[in-house]
């Protein structure tokens, strides 16, 4: 694990003792202290800090002395953190409104600097930087649903992430959790790429031997997630029986693999999604009461592209970074604009790989045409490509379970597997020329 990095501090105290015992807590970092308003004034002028702790008591009781400092602190790109005894609510009121980005009481100076540094090492890049790297996007609607979530990314709320598919649903829960400090890993599952039993496997993990084609043991995505982030991408696709058994683990922090009787313990951040409407699916018994409940905590909204048609052309853009830069005729990109998009940014994706790979660099208003086809079939073509890709993936995980079974438990596993492709050929069937009116 990389060591933290450095910071450079500034530290505003008049009491004496209160600077030494700070100075024991900031050791490994380049720290400046200073005892009244006028220092502060000039070290922000003549440098460059991460972080700015000000007291709010400096002399004379005043409060204004320290507050004065702290305008100037975040206009110099610093972390303006505010101490004082007493943190009234007015203090505090008046301490944000004048930039201040931390507040705390003293008292427990040590565990607040921690807590401090890691707030500061844990805060949002700046707007323009996150949306056109992390999550691109120039819509106004989406930047704020993107926000509320980062606001709570620290937090040990439940999200619960609602859009049509391809809409950024896993990018945005990706987003929140790196910006969320947390040591652990973001793991991801697909709950309607498995069947049920499969799904309860790879959940929960499982000893050797605890079913048919358990050649060997393996550990589940709630423990893999501990200390981190454990997405769960279309809820709606998972049966009530294993809703009920994942809400256990989510409230108690412990759960029993399978063919185990001691349990594991995993502390995960849950986040959720789903491109149905979870309450409906709650209304029609899909999914139960209990469990919508607790995955909905901090519910955000992804709007599709088609309505947010400024969005394309970022999109492109950013997807052809470190690829092949294609331009566009101002016919093809009216034609884009216009386009309605149903498979949302994953479709932009995959325009661009085609548009790459068969376009001589300059893309004309009949290449787009014929690249993306007529609209009229585009939206059951999205949710064509959209099973086949979360069916592949089950058959995949399952056919990495046959070389260590034994006959029988292959024989098992196989007989899941031509289902799984069976439910994959009716779909294809039902999209066919022949079978559509």
């Amino acid at each position: 694990m990389n060591a933290p990095q450095r910071l450079a501090v500034l530290v505003v105290d008049d009491d004496r003792l209160a600077r030494k015992v700070l100075a024991s807590h900031l050791e490994g970092h380049e720290a400046d202290f200073c005892e009244d308003a006028a220092s502060a004034r000039a070290k922000l002028s003549a440098g460059r800090y991460d972080v700015c702790f000000i007291d709010l008591d400096l002399g004379d009781g005043k409060t204004d002395r320290g507050l004065e400092l702290v305008a100037l602190a975040a206009s110099r790109g610093a972390y303006p953190v505010v101490m004082s005894a007493h943190d009234s609510e007015a203090v505090v009121e008046q301490a944000y409104a004048l930039g201040c980005a931390d507040f705390y009481a003293k008292g427990d100076p040590g565990q607040s600097v921690a807590e401090t540094l890691a707030r500061f090492r844990r805060r949002r890049p700046p707007p323009e930087e996150l949306f056109k790297a992390s999550f691109v996007t120039q819509d106004p609607q989406t930047r704020a649903a993107v926000l509320q979530a980062l606001n709570a990314a620290a937090s040990e709320v439940p999200i619960l992430i609602l859009g049509p598919s391809g809409t950024g649903k896993t990018s945005l829960a990706r987003v929140v959790h790196e910006h969320s400090g947390r040591p652990g890993a973001f793991v991801a599952l697909n709950c309607a790429a498995f069947a049920e039993d499969l799904l309860e496997a790879e959940l929960f993990g499982y000893r050797k031997g605890a079913f048919t084609g358990a050649g060997d043991g393996r550990k589940g995505k709630l423990l893999l997630a501990d200390g981190g982030t454990l997405f769960l991408d279309e809820i709606g696709a998972m049966g009530q029986a294993m809703q009920a058994k994942l809400l256990k683990a989510i409230e108690e922090r412990s759960f029993y693999p399978l063919g185990c009787d001691r349990p594991e313990t995993s502390r995960f951040r849950l986040i959720s999604a789903t491109l149905e409407d979870p309450a409906k699916l709650s209304r029609e018994g899909r999914l139960r009461f209990d469990f919508y409940q607790r995955v909905q905590g901090l519910t955000v909204r992804l709007k599709p592209l088609r309505e947010r048609p400024g969005d394309v052309l970022p999109l492109i853009e950013a997807f052809s970074r470190g690829g092949r830069r294609l331009a566009f005729s101002a016919e093809a990109k009216a034609a884009l604009l216009s386009y309605p998009w149903p498979g949302n940014a994953r479709e932009v994706r995959r325009f661009v790989e085609l548009a790459a790979a068969s376009c001589r660099g300059r893309v004309e208003a009949g290449d787009a045409a014929r690249m993306l086809g007529s609209p009229a079939a585009a939206g059951p073509l999205a949710k064509l490509i959209h099973d086949v890709e979360a069916k592949c993936s089950s058959l995949r995980q399952a056919a990495a379970l046959l070389p260590s079974s034994s006959p029988d438990e292959a024989a098992q596993l196989l007989r899941l597997m031509r289902e799984q492709a069976q439910s994959l050929a009716r779909a294809l069937e039902a999209f066919s020329p022949e079978a559509r009116p």
